[in-house]
């Protein structure tokens, strides 16, 4: 017995988070329980993949415990699939075992699940072993057949492969049919003199999981816990001890005897990886390095030749192309020493070819614009040596990690990128995977559905959960921060149950999806060393690596970013239209210095200019009124947490008001650009290289060292910067004072490249804006068809620039914004519900045949397949029918009624039907039967615009209130802010509300009202949020008392706080307590009593003149008297004035 406790057992069959919605158990928690057990051997045996085969060998293998790398892959047999797991022995079984893996997902058709055959199993079986697997395998599906001899054929069948590498897998869960399957199986074993192996399928940690497991299955296949028939498991399969393990198969000395054993079978292991380049030396190619420089140098005659010579002196271009070339020459030394060549080739390549096939690129991003190969080879648009771009902040020989060039292009077109690369390079490209995780908001959603718990309740409780992707919540921190959730968790038991089982599940993985911008291509074939994954229901052109970013950079992987830009679209779009009007611009060659578009920024009227558009942002830009291009690089560097309080002193520097400080005269050259604020990595790196003789290499290092922290790296660096300095000159006080200075501005001093590089792209959409409002406004309005509260902001602006909107018309409009002359045609695509295709089809239809000249008109003309419910509620809602059909609510009411007249109209035309009547007859196929009395409000009209538009197009809510907001005295929102009051009221319909949390925990929410000035944005605090919450609902109209904050003053946008907030709807029903009338004279008494009779809560005066003599009566009974009997009298001639 003593030796049964002494020996371990080995947990082969361990499931991580990587077995999707089926594995419960991370691999950090299971390296720790490894590492506190003293655990000999693991086995990672994920179903369908190996996504966690690198990270669970590394984590596992630091815990001093020995990694066994398996999978289970479904194999497909005589019709039957089921799962069957294989173990990597060595290095060739571990790459039989990826083979097997990636052929799972590429060579299937679309409809099947992921499997491989077993005569794929039979080509690559070297180095593997196989277990026959648990009760739900493909073994066990085919004994709960009955296909007893369909599994002595197919395991006499493995023996005859595997040899000695061919186990019968035993397991005791307690789990349905479990005991006459191992029955089963022990007999065949005997049969055919194959040897048995204990294992446990292990799905979590402790035992005390096994309800949230259920739930985390359900999740997975989309069912509900209470549901019977589905798939269900015992609550065995937690990790248990060597003790339970040996205790519970003590019958089968030979299954222990041969776990014992197992992991002295295994030799290898997946390991870190130092990058491996890619290299595209071919027989064609036979040195890279020397097409590297041929194709540089040639580029860099190119560039000199269009953008520098044409702005020298002639006695300067001597000088100036030895500068060029020096620094070419010196990069390329770099490039060819790290075997960096291929790496730049492929992507010069590529984003050539893009350029070529009118496919828009960004100029740059990071800092492999600093590098002036990447210039000369058109990888970026940006002259490092004009901005001042480190080379080495790009790419370092005293970096051991590896860079990547991040490279922005038109979204819409970047498929067609991936086309090429998958024809240039074929099985050796694919993209990079990632996991959707079980969030605190997607966990709360998930679970309460497999609970079973009402959708609309589920969905509200997952609203109190904060959502900020910049500072995203755990649901512990979530809960203990709302107490609406923690009241619900003490008044219903069901949430109480959610919230326990979310909080287990939380982080796991949920879905696999690709990431999109990500590609790698390596130097050997894929397959090889990196398993593969494809979603067959994706359009992904590419497959992708089962391995996520980081463990792709661990195997060796150099990733090419190639980004989507939405930014790069608009301008694209912008161009476009402009050429239709025979107006051509070449976007790359504007001159960075017009004084115009200066003044617009200085202005502040930045909405839709990248980079530059929120509120903070205007301030920053109306504060500094940069007159260089300079000050938007330094700007966009600025403008974030940390550096942004240095905004305040470079625009001080900037305008005289205070004397810049250079630390040291040396400096000066470097930080007189930026008036002495250190802004950028670079300037840190030249002041090292400056005062304290580093090399451009070593002040990279430094630049790393201050910005992580690491003391004792630090200090090394800061001894080596203080000597250098002493030796340049420099007393050793001073250099210590400016080491210190300098420190925390390379912790978040910004990269220049990348700066210089965003603020192109910032420049040139402020150029399209200047010269071509509504050619600009439109690509961007027609870029965000889906976005309504960017639509609202470009309408807002609009509106500004005195541009005329004309209405969703579907004899006028398009699917998308179109601009004619000074008029812009809203886009009947952007109309919630509506769709563009559909939409499209209906243009095409008007463009070609004519404007619909009635609603029958555009029944018998439309094909249904185009149309539904749906839509048409979306188009009628917004108006767009009006021209052919003014009541709303009659069309609205009949809308089935149109599809089904029209379904039958295209039935009758597809089978040939002819009326008794003219053609002409049979198109008034259709009346619609007009109500009179049957027409929506004004309030409802713009209720019904509002949710499909998504904010107010024709008029405005806050109209049906004048009379009210008159007798408050309410200001619009653009008066008071440019007014010198500090409170006032005013009036808002709300647009949206966004829910956050500060850094303590405090509600507070973000709402966007629109009045007849302006959309503008307040912030509410928890106090008053908690007040009005169930109140704030999108469409409704409020009063609110706001107030200026005093401390804010020099600040243009001023922060406006909101002190008291009152719905202006029930103002309205709202009796008055005293009244006094006005009235010209008395001849309209008997009027006005018809008015007035009803009794009710109001005190009423009634004052007139008669013959000279003023009379003011009071009645005796109080009467009714509302906003509505207010608004009507202010109408009538005979009153003078009503004051309340």
């Amino acid at each position: 017995m003593n030796e049964v406790i002494t020996n371990q057992f080995n947990h082969l069959k361990i499931h991580t988070q990587y077995s999707i919605c089926e594995g419960a158990l991370k691999t950090k928690d299971l390296a720790k329980y490894c590492k506190d057990n003293k655990i000999q051997a693991v086995g990672l045996c994920d179903s369908n993949n190996l996504c966690g085969a690198l990270e669970f060998s590394e984590s596992i293998a630091k815990s001093k415990t020995q990694p066994i790398i398996g999978t289970q892959i479904n194999i497909e047999y005589k019709g039957h699939s089921g799962k069957i797991p294989l173990f990597a022995k060595n290095l060739e079984g571990y790459k039989n075992l990826i083979k097997l893996s990636s052929k799972s997902f590429l060579d299937i058709k679309e409809s099947d699940e992921p499997h491989c055959t077993v005569e794929d199993i039979q080509n690559n079986h070297k180095g593997l072993i196989l277990l026959t697997g648990s009760f739900d395998g493909l073994i066990g599906k085919l004994f709960f057949k009955n296909l007893t001899d369909e599994i002595i054929n197919l395991t006499s069948n493995f023996k005859k492969i595997f040899n000695d590498n061919f186990y019968f897998e035993i397991q005791r869960h307690n789990d349905t049919g479990e005991k006459i399957f191992e029955k089963f199986l022990i007999t065949t074993a005997k049969k055919i003199e194959s040897p048995i192996i204990a294992t446990q399928e292990v799905y979590y940690l402790d035992k005390d999981m096994y309800e949230a497991h259920d739930a985390y299955l359900c999740v997975g296949e989309k069912t509900y816990v209470n549901v019977k028939d589905r798939r269900r498991y015992s609550n065995e399969h937690y990790l248990k001890s060597s003790e339970e393990m040996y205790k519970l198969f003590n019958d089968l000395p030979d299954a222990l005897e041969n776990n014992k054993n197992f992991p002295f079978r295994i030799s290898y292991r997946p390991q870190n990886s130092l990058p491996v380049l890619p290299n595209i030396q071919t027989s064609e190619v036979k040195n890279v390095d020397s097409l590297l420089v041929k194709e540089s140098i040639k580029g860099l005659k190119e560039k000199l030749n269009e953008y520098i010579f044409p702005n020298c002196k002639k006695e300067d271009l001597s000088k100036v192309t030895k500068t060029y070339n020096e620094r070419l020459s010196h990069e390329i030394s770099i490039i060819s020493k790290m075997k960096y060549a291929s790496y730049f080739l492929i992507v010069s390549d590529y984003i050539k070819w893009a350029k070529k096939n009118d496919i828009p690129v960004g100029p740059g991003r990071g800092s492999g614009a600093g590098s002036l190969v990447a210039w000369a080879l058109s990888i970026t648009d940006i002259d490092p040596i004009k901005f001042g771009l480190i080379f080495e902040r790009f790419l370092n020989p005293d970096r051991i990690s590896m860079p990547d060039f991040d490279i922005d292009f038109c979204e819409e077109k970047r498929d067609k990128i991936f086309y090429y690369l998958k024809e240039k390079y074929g099985k050796g490209v694919a993209h990079i995977i990632t996991f959707g995780k079980l969030k605190a908001r997607m966990a709360f959603r998930d679970i309460g559905r497999v609970l079973g718990l009402p959708y609309g309740y589920v969905d509200s409780l997952c609203k109190m959960i904060p959502f900020d992707p910049s500072r995203p919540l755990s649901l512990e921190k979530a809960i203990a921060q709302e107490p609406r959730l923690r009241k619900e968790e003490d008044k219903d038991p069901r949430v109480k149950k959610l919230i326990e089982i979310s909080k287990k599940l939380e982080g796991l993985n949920r879905n696999m999806a690709t990431h999109a911008a990500g590609v790698v291509i390596p130097e050997k074939n894929f397959a090889e060393y990196v398993p593969l994954y494809k979603d067959l229901s994706s359009k992904s052109l590419l497959p992708s690596t089962q391995f996520d970013m980081y463990s792709s950079e661990n195997a060796g992987l150099v990733k090419f970013d190639l980004l989507g830009l939405k930014t790069l679209t608009v301008i694209n779009k912008t161009v476009s239209l402009l050429k239709e009007k025979k107006i051509n611009i070449d976007i790359r060659k504007i001159k960075l210095d017009d004084p115009k578009i200066f003044e617009m920024l200085s202005l502040g009227h930045t909405v839709g200019l990248f980079q530059l558009e929120s509120a903070g942002m205007r301030d920053a830009l109306v504060n500094m009124r940069p007159n260089k291009f300079e000050d938007i690089i330094a700007l966009v560097a600025l403008y974030r947490p940390g550096p942004m309080s240095n905004i305040s002193i470079y625009n001080q520097c900037k305008h005289g008001e205070k004397e810049p400080d250079y630390l040291h005269s040396k400096l000066k050259k470097i930080l007189e650009p930026t008036y002495g604020v250190i802004i950028y990595q670079e300037q840190v790196m030249q002041i090292a290289q400056i005062l304290s003789g580093f090399s451009a290499g070593e002040a990279d290092i430094l630049r790393r060292a201050m910005g992580k922290k690491k003391r004792a790296e630090l200090e090394k660096q800061k001894e080596r910067f203080v000597n250098g300095a002493v030796k340049n000159g420099i007393n050793k006080e001073t250099a210590i004072f400016i080491f210190r200075k300098i420190e925390p501005f390379a912790e978040y001093g910004f990269n220049k490249s990348h700066a210089a590089a965003y603020a192109i792209i910032a420049y040139q959409t402020a150029f399209l804006k200047k010269y071509y409002p509504i050619e600009f406004i439109a690509a961007s309005m027609s870029n965000e068809l889906s976005n309504t509260d960017k639509l609202s902001e470009f309408f807002e602006e609009l509106k500004r620039l005195e541009v005329k909107v004309q209405r969703p018309c579907i004899n006028k409009c398009f699917a998308d914004f179109i601009p004619k002359e000074n008029t812009l045609f809203y886009a009947l695509g952007a109309i919630k519900n509506v769709g563009y295709e559909a939409i499209s089809l209906l243009v095409d239809e008007r463009e070609k045949n004519g404007q619909f000249k009635s609603i029958s008109d555009f029944i018998n003309r439309v094909n249904p397949k185009s149309i539904n419910k749906l839509q048409l509620e979306g188009l009628v809602k917004a108006g767009a029918f009006d021209e052919i059909f003014k009541n709303r609510k009659v069309l609205y009411d009949n809308i089935p009624n149109l599809i089904q007249n029209s379904k039958t109209l295209y039935d009758n035309k597809l089978q040939n039907q002819t009326s008794l009547f003219s053609e002409e007859g049979q198109k008034v196929s259709y009346l619609i039967n007009d109500k009179k009395n049957s027409i929506w409000s004004n309030d409802e009209s713009l209720s019904k615009e509002f949710e499909s538009v998504g904010f107010y197009i024709s008029n405005h809510p806050l109209v049906d209130y004048e009379d009210v907001l008159k007798q408050y005295k309410t200001k619009t929102f653009k008066d008071f802010e440019n007014s010198s009051d500090n409170e006032s009221f005013i009036a808002g319909t709300l647009m949206s509300i966004k829910e956050k949390k500060t850094s303590t925990g405090n509600s507070f929410a973000i709402i966007k009202l629109s009045d007849l000035s302006k959309v503008f944005e307040l912030f509410i605090f928890s106090e008053i949020l908690e007040k009005n919450r169930e109140y704030l609902v999108e469409g409704k109209s409020f009063l609110l008392t706001v107030l200026k904050d005093k401390r804010n003053q020099e600040n243009r946008f001023k922060r406006i706080n909101v002190r008291k907030i009152i719905s202006l709807e029930e103002i309205t029903k709202v009796n008055y307590d005293t009244v006094e009338i006005h009235m010209h004279n008395s001849d309209n008494l008997e009027e006005l009593y018809e008015v007035i009779k009803e009794k009710g809560n109001s005190k009423i005066k009634i004052a007139f003149k008669k013959e000279d003599k003023n009379y003011l009566f009071e009645l005796k009974d109080k009467r009714k008297f509302n906003y509505e009997t207010l608004k009507y009298l202010n109408k009538v001639d005979y009153i003078k004035k009503i004051s309340l």
